[in-house]
């Protein structure tokens, strides 16, 4: 009794990789390997660096705007009319400012979310949850430790970051001492670009801490998703009885077929056809062979293929159209002439071979 209850157990011990169809079935509900982090440090990075290229325009942007509402709009009557105007007037210079900036932050959301998942969408994480309401359920999350791991994470961040922006400071203390002596412009430049040299020093930080939160993520989701052997067993069992799965193996092992018999067509003598809708080759070799054998066989745009293929090759095709259904319905691919339609047969590849010049045996 103990050692069967100590094989169920190892045998219920979730110790292998998840299968490609249980992967495909976590993706679909949106469970996925992926750091929030990367997203956030990535926008960080490249909107710092949009900064340092082109914070310039964007500060005469602003001066523009300050300058036209201080020498053009403030002398404006006041009317609705004109107050319409300047609001238009002003939420289009705004948006024309920061859209820039938008557009960064939206290419950095997408880049970063496709590299992590590539591309995904469903509608199950927005589905919702009421079990994530319960109380009892979340205080076990906050002494989880997953929840440890990601204050400990907090603490590393803040620490860093913090010891980044300290070291920036310190190293233009000098600088700063003479603040007071620069004029508002000088002042400001400076400030400015020490702002955006932190950010892209303390972002460019975060992004490298975030490609570890990956890594780590990613090992977390690997260990929620592995099996036991008796999972794989059962989902072994369940894809067998699947009339999907059935069908994908049906038809695959049908494109084989069709693949082999497609090869085995330039060795045909002849295409005897209907000549659109049937299409059915003939090899005969009268050292190995007792009678003809079709080789290959099929209708519509399967013959087309086939009489394709014969015309690469230089097969000859000849147009029966009695004795082409007849082989099409009476003979099965690899099976040899009937009896019933031997002289037939015989009467095409005679004539093939006198065409082509070459004698191969003629059938009694």
């Amino acid at each position: 009794m103990l050692l069967r209850l100590d094989l169920q157990f190892f045998a219920d011990e979730k110790t292998e990789k998840a299968t490609p169809n249980k992967r495909r079935d976590t993706r679909k509900k949106g469970q996925v390997a992926k750091s929030q982090e990367v997203s956030a440090s990535l926008t960080l990075l490249l909107t710092f660096a949009f900064l340092l290229v082109g914070g310039k325009s964007f500060i005469e942007g602003c001066l523009n705007i300050y300058r036209h509402s201080f020498q053009e709009y403030l002398l404006w009557d006041l009317s609705i009319k004109s107050t319409q105007l300047l609001f238009n007037q002003l939420l289009f210079d705004s948006a024309k400012l920061i859209s820039p900036i938008f557009v960064v932050i939206l290419l950095a959301g997408i880049v970063s979310n496709y590299a992590q998942v590539g591309f995904m969408f469903n509608l199950e994480s927005i589905k919702m949850n009421l079990g994530k309401l319960n109380p009892i359920e979340g205080a076990k999350q906050i002494f989880a430790m997953r929840a440890v791991v990601e204050l400990l994470k907090s603490i590393f961040k803040i620490t860093v970051t913090s010891i980044i922006v300290y070291f920036v400071i310190w190293n233009n203390k000098s600088e700063l001492f003479l603040l007071g002596e620069k004029n508002i412009w000088d002042a400001a430049r400076f400030i400015g670009s020490l702002i955006v040299k932190m950010g892209i020093y303390v972002s460019a930080c975060l992004l490298i801490m975030a490609l570890g939160d990956y890594l780590y993520q990613k090992f977390e989701f690997e260990k929620k998703i592995r099996m036991s052997k008796q999972d794989i067993k059962d989902e072994h069992k369940k894809m067998e009885g699947d009339p999907h799965i059935k069908g994908q193996r049906r038809a695959k092992q049908r494109q084989m077929a069709m693949n082999r018999m497609i090869a085995e067509v330039p060795k045909a003598d002849v295409i005897i056809t209907n000549p659109t809708h049937f299409a059915i080759a003939i090899r005969y070799d009268v050292a190995t062979m007792d009678a003809p054998q079709v080789i290959a066989k099929g209708k519509d745009h399967i013959a087309l293929k086939i009489k394709e293929i014969a015309k690469e090759h230089k097969i000859m095709t000849v147009e029966n159209k009695p004795l082409a259904r007849a082989l099409f319905a009476a003979v099965e691919i690899g099976e040899t002439i009937p009896e019933e339609l031997f002289n037939a047969v015989g009467e095409v590849l005679a004539y093939v071979y006198y065409q082509e010049g070459r004698y191969k045996g003629m059938m009694a």
